[in-house]
């Protein structure tokens, strides 16, 4: 199972093309509404979600969570208890987190990115508390997944299927749906 929270605020095409890519690669993919079951994103447009948080179980079947970023989607996320357990269940597993645009400071937040290569959004490095930035769009150190934003969705969610299940199946995924 992999855990996409969408909150109030979130940013579309972050948080959809990881859920869209990540089912076309055979993933068993919900959307997790953070405070209801229809949230909205950042430019309107609302979202049924499959659970709410307070349906989520974390056990071992959890394969992964991504975090879109937005605004106020990633503060609306950062204030939740489920988000923060479910970042702490996966990061004490090491479980894949996926984090864009502006969630990877929820990481940086926690002290989760401490001597990992991350990337945020422009404006957002200072969030990402003791993260060697990168220059790269998307980046993997260990089990935590960063991006840059809406503009790396793709890479991104690529990078996701990759932690998961190799570059050569990413590759076929990117292939099918046209991309580079």
């Amino acid at each position: 199972m992999i855990y996409v929270f969408l909150a109030n605020g979130f940013e579309e095409v972050e948080a959809l093309t990881p859920v869209d890519l990540l089912r076309r690669a055979g993933h068993e993919v919900a959307t997790v509404g953070v405070g209801g079951k229809t949230i909205t994103g950042s430019h309107g447009i609302a979202v049924g979600t499959d659970l709410t948080e307070s349906e989520i179980v974390l056990g071992n079947d959890l394969e992964m969570i991504v975090l879109p970023g937005g605004m106020p989607g990633t503060l609306n996320l950062e204030k939740s208890e489920a988000v923060q357990t479910a970042v702490d269940f996966c990061y004490d597993r090491e479980i894949c987190i996926g984090a864009i645009c502006a969630a990877p400071s929820i990481l940086g937040h926690k002290g989760l990115l401490d001597g990992k290569e991350a990337i945020a959004y422009p404006g957002f490095e200072t969030q990402l508390t003791g993260a060697k930035i990168s220059d790269k769009s998307v980046v993997q150190d260990g089990s935590i997944i960063t991006a840059q934003g809406a503009g790396a969705a793709v890479p991104f969610a690529l990078q996701l299927i990759t932690a998961l299940d190799g570059s050569e199946r990413a590759e076929k995924i990117a292939a099918s749906i046209c991309y580079r």
